[in-house]
């Protein structure tokens, strides 16, 4: 499925092998100032905050201590080019973007984005020669989304305000499939999203992006899936837990050698963890969605993303149940809708979150937001929700109404009680609702239902025993990229932590006895666990 990945690699990387290997020496730099300093996910963070705080001369003293023990750090000599700019030091600054730029940081990372700080350098004729015109300028993506077999959706972002057309053909690359157009702009960071209609299900082709009448040298591929309501056979990637750690960002190689054909981001993707600060949250997605390996991933595997408490705020952090309170509320859902490609975002402007359901052939998965409305009372604690109650309706109904052989029901946090101690984070302070949502799913009598997860920094499989109800088995994983691990739990059927490792769900409908396999990976791709269950295990009597 990923033949392209090769070439796209060379494709966002001008000087093909020479720029790799650049990118090695400095993700290996960053090995050096995780172990001499702090968590890498964290150090360019608190220095772009104190940037942005108005203190941009203690940001360059900071970055040039860095740099005397790691010089060859890509992103320390980035952050400083940001500093050094704030400062009004443009030459210093442009030298310092050079410097980043021979040391492997895309340069998608200079000359695309609002809120980077660059934005001055820009108009600069010095920093205009560091990266010559060539064509069209595609900043991010391609990413694939809402694949329903016979459409699609592909976000990108442009360096400018532009005209977008994708082009659909069949893999002999000449016969046109389908075409689809639509305009990026300021108010969307640059980005939109381009849904392709009249594709055939379970068939595979190539696709283009034309920028302003440009053509990107670059074919890609994708494969349609199965249509709603139709027996399959598919899997599923999904994990949590990525923060920014660049010798880590291998895993979405990994993930793509797994051969997946649909990735499922299920919380702590970016750790912006600066809800009152969209400089932060534009630089966590501009640096993950700036590397090769993510790219290549995304271009040919289509993405379904929820957010967590270090996307949508802080650690632990409750929305609340007003839609305009706190006031970042809105703006950081902006910014997450804009660096997505999903079905749906809750109930849009009125309502926002990141709630939504879909379907491959007939499986369901229905995609919870437990952060946006989050409510727990340490005062009164009769009535906590993490769903608020618009979600929790829907969510009610969608469940009732679910035709799935199997429903997957998808969440941030664990649904078990014990994934992280005695902690009110996960649903353990939930308790009344979460019966609420089984509760339905007993008295529906739907089967097949499953849970997944992600939230705690290791991979598990977990077996929920509810009276007057089969066994709810929750895959939970959520340890992608991050250094930081939590302990294996005794409790769980299976637990993992040694490694970075993510989930794979393979679901057969086809079969008089349908299957969903659950296995375990780790970084390196070897196989940790498997279990396999069948729909029949997993059904009312």
């Amino acid at each position: 499925m990923l033949t392209a990945a090769l070439a796209f690699l060379v494709f966002l990387h001008a000087d093909g092998i020479g720029a790799k290997t650049r990118q090695q020496e400095t993700d290996d730099a960053a090995k050096v100032v995780q172990r001499k300093f702090k968590q890498y996910k964290r150090v360019h963070q608190e220095i772009l905050k104190i940037i942005v705080e108005g203190n941009a001369k203690k940001a360059i003293g900071l970055l040039e201590e860095i740099l005397r023990v790691v010089p060859k750090d890509g992103e320390s000599q980035y952050m400083l080019a940001v500093a050094l700019a704030s400062d009004g030091q443009d030459d210093k600054a442009i030298a310092a973007v050079k410097r980043a730029r021979d040391l492997g940081i895309p340069e998608s990372r200079f000359i695309g984005g609002t809120k980077t700080g660059l934005e001055d350098l820009r108009k600069l004729a010095k920093f205009q020669s560091l990266f010559p015109t060539g064509g069209a300028r595609l900043i991010h993506g391609p990413v694939l989304g809402n694949n329903t077999g016979k459409g699609i959706s592909i976000w990108v972002r442009t360096a400018s305000a532009s005209e977008v057309q994708i082009r659909v053909v069949d893999p002999d690359g000449i016969s046109l499939a389908a075409k689809a157009s639509a305009r990026s702009s300021l108010d969307t960071d640059f980005t939109c999203v381009i849904r392709v209609e009249g594709l055939t299900p379970n068939s595979n082709y190539a696709y283009s992006v034309v920028i302003d009448g440009v053509e990107v040298p670059e074919t890609f591929k994708l494969r349609t899936l199965t249509a709603s309501g139709m027996p399959t056979e598919f899997r599923v990637a999904f994990g949590g837990g990525a923060g920014y750690v660049p010798q880590n960002e291998v895993m979405w190689n990994t993930i793509a050698d797994a051969g997946p054909d649909v990735l499922m981001l299920l919380g702590d993707n970016v750790y912006s963890d600066a809800p009152e600060m969209p400089e932060m949250q534009h630089y966590c997605y501009y640096r993950r969605q700036s590397r090769p390996e993510y790219r290549t991933l995304t271009a040919q595997v289509p993405v379904y993303t929820i957010w967590d408490d270090h996307d949508f705020g802080t650690n632990d952090c409750q929305g609340g149940p007003f839609v305009e309170s706190p006031p970042w509320k809105v703006p950081v859902w902006r910014v997450f809708k804009n660096n997505t490609v999903n079905p749906g975002y809750g109930g849009g402007i009125m309502q926002p979150g990141c709630w939504y359901d879909y379907y491959v052939g007939d499986v369901h998965f229905i995609m919870t937001d437990g952060r946006t409305y989050r409510t727990h009372n340490p005062e009164n604690d009769s009535a906590p929700t993490m769903l608020g109650p618009i979600q929790k309706e829907w969510l009610k109904q969608t469940i009732k109404n679910s035709k799935g052989v199997f429903t997957v029901l998808v969440s941030p946090v664990p649904w078990v009680f014990g994934a992280k101690g005695n902690s009110k984070d996960t649903w353990n302070g939930f308790k009344e609702e979460r019966g609420e949502i089984f509760d339905i799913v007993r008295n529906s009598r739907n089967n097949g239902v499953l849970l997944m997860s992600a939230d705690r920094h290791r991979s598990d499989l977990w077996k929920i025993k509810s009276e007057g109800l089969y066994p709810l088995y929750e895959f939970n994983s959520s340890r992608l990229t991050n250094q930081h691990v939590h302990p294996e739990m005794r409790e769980a059927e299976f637990s993992y932590n040694s490694k970075q490792s993510f989930g794979i769900v393979d679901f057969d409908t086809k079969r008089k006895d349908p299957t969903v396999t659950y296995s375990i990976q780790n970084i390196v791709g070897k196989e940790i666990y498997r279990r396999k269950i069948l729909r029949s295990e997993i059904s009312h009597n």
